[in-house]
């Protein structure tokens, strides 16, 4: 009897140490591949528009060069970061726009990728400042959220109440989620770092952030 409840004692600790191995290695697993193959994504696009046989001799052409592709693309964003702080860039810039505005569904998709791009890219940006608790989706069922900044124009407008910005995000993916216009009043700010959040998120509440003492 002793002998059977040692091995599933036994069992149950390999199986603790299996699943805590998951845990510790997958993250990181993940991370690696995803990064490794979004960067391989960009230096064989990259390769493929820039005909590299014509500046490298053929006996080093097979020889693999990992980043070439990478270096070409950050020397061409700052290149064309450059060109756009110019007139001649600016007004180049401007007329695209204007031609853009006037193609009905592309103007709209446009206008909002860029206001994301240039909210999020901000060196003063308030995008994501604060993490909080709120009731929703009901009442006595709290959700994370983070606070995006103040309610402004037409919708304060139309609220008694200071109302603030709160994105609240789907797990895993905290990429998508809701916007919600909340009452200060009805929020819990957290001690949380905004990556802190973040995390708690996508674990869906495995890794849960330590007490600040």
């Amino acid at each position: 009897m002793s002998d059977e409840k040692h091995s599933k004692g036994l069992i149950g600790r390999l199986r603790n140490y299996f699943l805590a191995g998951v845990l510790v290695t997958a993250p990181i697993a993940i991370t690696i591949y995803l990064t490794y193959s979004f960067l391989s994504m960009i230096d064989s696009k990259v390769r493929r528009i820039i005909p590299f046989e014509q500046f490298v001799p053929i006996e080093y052409q097979e020889i693999a060069l990992p980043g070439i592709g990478i270096l070409v693309a950050i020397v061409f964003f700052v290149i064309v970061g450059w060109f756009a702080r110019n007139f001649l860039g600016r007004l180049i810039i401007r007329m695209s726009e204007y031609v853009v505005h006037r193609l009905p569904v592309i103007s709209s998709l446009y206008g909002a990728i860029k206001q994301i791009l240039e909210t999020v890219m901000a060196s003063k940006s308030q995008a994501f400042r604060d993490v909080v608790m709120l009731e929703y989706p009901r009442k006595g069922v709290w959700s994370i959220g983070f606070v995006t900044g103040v309610t402004q124009g037409q919708i304060q407008e139309n609220t008694k109440q200071e109302t603030m910005n709160v994105f609240v995000p789907t797990t895993p993916n905290p990429t998508s989620g809701y916007l919600l216009f909340v009452p200060k009043k009805e929020l819990k700010y957290l001690s949380l770092s905004v990556e802190e959040g973040i995390k708690l998120v996508v674990s869906a509440g495995i890794i849960v952030p330590e007490e600040k003492g």
